[in-house]
């Protein structure tokens, strides 16, 4: 044999080895490619989100009155935001403790953080500790679709999270965290929770307080102090003992605030922003954008509503009702009896005690000054201003007379007071004859006389003249509405109306017989300034100008010697008004609606149950002082006549009472010609023929209706 060396041969295990490696390396390398794609894709992903919005958070609509001034927020995400500054340091060292400890020292992403917690949740095998950091968080809840538990999103939500922290300083992540996350209750920032939970802001949070706050973040519904207060501690010691771990405080600290004895605010069932005001500006919000426009909140909504005046009547309905609860003869639940029967949570059934409301208008435009639709809200949110329906009685005076005068009838002709004749009065399935409130019959008046003193056998012979369709035309003009029913007693008011129908009808009379829309939304505006809607004055004529003033004449002489002269004799009111007391059968009902040139105030007391309120309870007793009230506010506040008003060109005549003819002097020896001032288009076209040898009462030339005297009178003159 030989003895030279045979030829070596690979090991088998060499070779294996050398095929592991590379295995591994190409591994690798495809691992760095394909991290390398990963971070272009889901880097071009992230860069498909507009940072700007990062600032864009949702605000409660702020609601503003006429002058500017804030009535309350709806809609949108309870927040208030503030400045970093403007925050207690302890709650930033607590939500750094409890968050993010890391937050000043990674990029975004903390990977040490990250792989602590997956030992902690390998070892506890379930997941018991996130490694979310702040920055990932503030985009997870800036963006939709970032909520989602998938991988994808995980990844963009990285990537955004580099992305930020290289276009914002941590104080500016920092500041746009605080004020964005969700603190439960339906409360978002740390200015809105701070001042929501203990009354107090956000730059004055104590150790203990800021713990706590930063503690419920991670489930802020469940550990809300409001509805867990043990649970809510609990997280106060959780995050004051990890600040002790991270040598943030020392243990004294903490034991310190743990000791502190935190006041929660107690939880408001109904916010002070509540109110019948606040629930009208949204139903109407409601009526004029999308929904998904109003949830969005941001918006800027400026009303017609006058918070002096506002405040003023709501003030006025509740003094003077209480004073009524004390007048002898009052037998229902005071409102005092039911405060403190009241657990001051639930909203009951019903409420047994007086109520009330008070509108009030702007006379120039229709806006609505204030609206107040009982004595609280709380207790019962149904707005007797807007969706009450309650019968009217005699402030349904002054659209009767108006019908008239534009069918022929004057101030001065006279009319019987008087009861009614079998078959006197038209439309009537029957004998029907009212009386009057002093139980007396006054004979032959002047027909002003019926509606400064309130004279109902008067006012319905008036009635009668015009028509009753006529007089239904009336009412549907000035936006009284159409009555259930046609009878002529609806000449004195058995029909039921809205307050806010009622007040803006009434109006007409000061503004030359125009009816102006009600509204209370002038302008909406959204958080850029741009003007999303705007409410046009709508106007028509629901009267002719002629009649509108010579009943707001005989109005303003209600004020002056009639039913509303308390007004100013007992209550203070020096302006010139017109005005209209209405009282319905058994006292079930008080009214009392008014007008300066300027405003136009209506107010209603009664029982939701009807019910006698008191015996006696007239309009001018129980609903006048409110009135007053409420106009005095507004004189106060400049709802008053800058610039003396133009005379109406009026023409001086001499007229006849009994036909309402230019009189003669016939009609002077009779006794029965005297002198008024008249709108020239109401002045007679012919002189008086009844007072002559043998003169009998004629139709007037071209009038197709029967002659003055027997349309009013009936059979009495024949």
């Amino acid at each position: 044999m030989s003895d030279l060396p045979l030829p070596s041969t690979p090991r088998p295990r060499r070779r294996g080895l050398r095929i592991l490696t590379t295995l591994v390396l190409m591994l690798f390398f495809m691992g760095l490619a394909g991290l390398a794609v990963g971070i272009i894709i889901y880097g071009n992903l992230a860069k498909q989100y507009d940072l700007a919005k990062l600032g864009e958070m949702k605000e409660r609509s702020v609601v503003l009155d006429a002058k500017g001034r804030e009535l309350g927020k709806l809609h949108g995400e309870n927040r208030v935001v503030v400045p970093l500054s403007q925050v207690s340091k302890h709650f930033i060292d607590a939500l750094l403790a409890r968050e993010d400890t890391r937050f000043y020292d990674h990029g975004g992403v903390d990977y040490v953080g990250v792989a602590r917690a997956a030992v902690r949740n390998f070892k506890d095998k379930k997941t018991v500790q996130g490694a979310s950091t702040i920055t990932m968080q503030l985009a997870r809840n800036s963006f939709d679709g970032l909520n989602e538990k998938t991988l994808n999103r995980k990844l963009v939500e990285v990537m955004l999270a580099r992305r930020i922290e290289a276009e914002k300083t941590k104080d500016e992540i920092l500041e746009l965290y605080v004020n964005r996350i969700f603190f439960g209750s339906g409360l978002y920032g740390i200015e809105r929770a701070s001042k929501a939970y203990f009354g107090k802001s956000a730059s004055q949070l104590t150790a203990g307080e800021g713990a706590m706050l930063a503690g419920i973040i991670r489930s802020p519904n469940r550990f809300s102090p409001f509805r867990n207060w043990k649970g809510a501690l609990a997280e106060r010691d959780d995050v004051l003992n990890r600040m002790v771990a991270k040598e943030m405080i020392t243990q004294a600290d903490a034991d310190a605030a743990k000791k502190e004895e935190i006041a929660v605010v107690a939880q408001p069932i109904i916010s002070n922003q509540d109110n019948y005001a606040m629930e009208a500006v949204r139903r109407d919000l409601e009526l004029i954008l999308e929904e998904s426009e109003i949830e969005d909140g941001g918006l800027i909504v400026h009303t017609t509503l006058d918070l002096d005046l506002q405040k003023a009547a709501e003030e006025s309905l509740e003094k003077r009702l209480t004073e009524v609860e004390k007048q002898k003869g009052y037998t229902h639940p005071t409102k005092a009896q039911f405060d403190a029967a009241w657990d001051g949570v639930s909203e009951p059934p019903k409420t047994p005690y007086l109520q009330g409301a008070v509108l009030m208008l702007n006379n120039r435009t229709g806006g609505i000054l204030a609206v107040v639709g009982g004595r609280s809200y709380p207790q019962s949110r149904f707005n007797r201003a807007l969706q009450g329906n309650r019968p009217i009685g005699s402030t349904i005076k002054p659209f009767i007379y108006a019908t008239a005068f534009m069918h022929g009838l004057l101030p001065g002709s006279l009319v019987e007071d008087a009861p009614m004749r079998e078959g006197e009065l038209k439309d009537s399935d029957g004998y029907w004859s009212p009386g009057n409130a002093d139980g007396k019959f006054l004979g032959l008046q002047p027909a002003s006389v019926g509606l400064i003193r309130s004279r109902n056998a008067m006012t319905v012979r008036v009635g009668n003249f015009a028509g009753l369709d006529s007089v239904l035309m009336t009412l549907r003009d000035t936006g009284l509405g159409e009555p259930e029913i046609r009878t002529p007693q609806i000449f004195i008011g058995n029909m039921g109306t809205s307050l806010k129908s009622l007040t803006s009808a009434t109006s007409v009379f000061p503004n030359n017989g125009i009816r102006r829309r009600p509204f209370l939304i002038s302008s909406i505006t959204d958080a850029s300034g741009e003007v999303v809607y705007s409410t046009p004055v709508l106007e028509s004529e629901g009267l002719p100008a002629s009649a509108a003033l010579v009943t707001e004449r005989l109005m303003e002489k209600v004020m002056n010697e009639g039913t509303g002269a308390p007004a100013r004799k007992e209550y203070g009111f020096k302006e010139k008004a017109g005005g209209k007391t209405g009282t319905t059968n058994d006292y079930k009902d008080a009214w009392f609606v008014g007008f300066t040139s300027e405003v136009t105030t209506g107010v209603w007391v009664g029982l939701d149950q009807p019910d006698t309120i008191i015996p006696g309870g007239y309009g001018g007793k129980l609903a006048l002082p409110i009135w007053a009230d409420s106009m005095n506010a507004a004189v106060a506040s400049g709802y008053k006549q800058e610039v003396q008003k133009a005379e109406p060109v009026l023409a001086r005549v001499n007229l006849c009472r009994l036909t309402g003819l230019l009189a003669t002097e016939g009609c002077r020896a009779a006794g029965h010609a005297y002198a008024d001032d008249l709108p020239p288009e109401m002045v007679p076209p012919g002189y008086c023929n009844a007072h002559g040898a043998g003169v009998v009462v004629e139709r007037r030339q071209g009038d197709s209706k029967p002659g003055f005297l027997k349309r009013v009178f009936g059979g009495l003159f024949r």
